[in-house]
């Protein structure tokens, strides 16, 4: 009976061959987001479902798990955790120094559909910037994610960041004669633009209201290569403007910081979540033959929707899965084989209690010490040090302790010495360690 159960389809288990990957990737993006001088938070995994419901309309109730409790309360397993930030910082609002920028790496739920790249469970890291208006916040935020890339060795030849505005595409639609009740019905459209055949974009877009005009006008906009050039085709209004400048504030303080040559202009970016509402973008691989590594923007309306103040944001959410995958197809990935700083072998009868003394000693010094469980022979104990990838082995035999005094081999080069007993632990802290943590 127990060998026919199996993990639930889109959740995964973590045999520790995947620990280690999952667990590379949390202490980078923890490492990366403090050096940005964010702070980490956590959120319920549980919430009301009304939280959702607010900030992404009825349809959200079906892309995710949700449950009815004893006291017949809507919950949901949280999808994402942009509202509960939202929440979090609303109850605190007073009492919080601006600029808030915070990180947090939850494990998400959402009843999708599995296929490469998506789960139905995955970690996401998640940075805000929140209580700024200035660009300088989706600058950071945008670094922070580049900063990120360059950390696992993702070159802007393995990875980009493409940048576009939901405020500058909001004024493009009426540049060009869309009525603002219809910009909602229309963004989604234009989000879905390269994820569809020619033909069933434009179904699509006369279907929400657009005319073939339009639609031309629209495509040439975002088909540009330069902001310049996009720019020339709309209508020289107050809006167009103050979103271009905004873009290309973005575009110098990424240069400062020296990130310029991981974030390209796309205005096919556009984000499918109706919150957003200015600089937007999205991280893939060079040849987006992946799923988006990562995305976010600003979204200054949300806390003022979820009952708090107005006040501006941005950020974005990264998860494990692509990430994971495109670091493997790249060969980007360390090797995760076990390993200790060093193997303490009993070689000797009545040497054993001996060598957990070594054992224990060794590990309370912060070393990682291995041992065998079994009592063999010098040679199979060696044999297997080895197989654990142990940089030391330590010999402890009759005529050693009787010097005071053990055997440290290297297992790499193969030389050996005698060390003092008393030094043992002092002399290996002392060199270079093993890959163990």
């Amino acid at each position: 009976m127990a060998g026919s159960f199996q993990t639930v389809k889109g959740f995964r288990d973590f045999y520790p061959e995947q620990m280690a990957l999952r667990n590379y990737l949390v202490d980078a993006w923890r490492r990366v987001s403090i050096r940005n001088g964010f702070v980490e938070y956590e959120a319920a995994m549980l919430e009301y479902l009304d939280l959702f419901r607010v900030k992404s309309g009825e349809g959200i109730v079906s892309e995710l798990f949700s449950l009815v409790d004893r006291g017949g309360r809507e919950l949901a397993i949280a999808p994402e955790i942009t509202p509960s930030l939202a929440r979090m910082i609303n109850a605190r609002i007073g009492g919080l120094p601006r600029p808030i920028k915070w990180f947090s790496i939850p494990h998400v739920c959402r009843a999708e559909n599995p296929q490469k790249g998506r789960g139905r469970e995955f970690y996401q890291w998640n940075v805000d910037v929140v209580g700024s208006d200035e660009v300088l916040a989706d600058a950071e935020c945008i670094f922070t994610l580049v900063d990120l890339l360059a950390e696992l060795n993702l070159s802007p030849a393995d990875a980009a960041v493409f940048l576009s505005s939901r405020s500058l595409l909001a004024a493009a639609l009426a540049s060009v004669g869309v009525a603002n009740e219809k910009h909602e019905a229309v963004l989604p459209v234009l989000d879905k633009r390269d994820k569809v055949p020619p033909e069933a974009f434009e179904e699509m877009a006369l279907k929400a209201g657009l005319e073939a005009a339009q639609i031309d006008r629209l495509r040439r906009f975002q088909d540009s290569t330069t902001l310049a050039e996009a720019i020339g085709y709309l209508e020289p209004t107050d809006a167009v403007a103050t979103a271009r400048a905004a873009l290309e504030e973005v575009l110098k303080l990424l240069g400062a910081m020296g990130a310029g040559d991981y974030v390209k202009l796309d205005l096919h970016v556009v984000r499918g979540l109706a919150y957003y509402t200015g600089v937007v973008y999205e991280a893939f691989d060079s040849g987006r033959a992946l799923r988006a590594l990562a995305g976010g923007g600003r979204y200054d309306n949300l806390l003022e929707l979820l009952g708090g103040p107005k006040i501006g944001a941005t950020g974005f959410g990264m998860g494990d899965i692509v990430l994971g995958i495109l670091l493997a197809e790249k060969g980007k990935l360390p090797d995760f084989a076990e390993r200790c700083d060093c193997f303490i072998i009993d070689a000797g009868e009545g040497m054993f209690d001996d060598a957990l003394a070594i054992v224990a000693e060794l590990r309370r010094a912060g070393l990682a010490a291995g041992f065998s469980y079994k009592r063999q022979a010098l040679g199979k104990q060696l044999r297997a040090a080895g197989q654990k990838g142990a940089a030391i082995a330590v010999i402890v035999g009759q005529e050693l302790r009787d010097r005071g005094e053990v055997v440290v081999k290297d297992m790499a080069t193969g030389e050996q010495a005698p060390v003092a007993r008393a030094e043992l632990a002092r002399e290996l802290q002392s060199r270079p360690r093993g890959l163990a943590r």
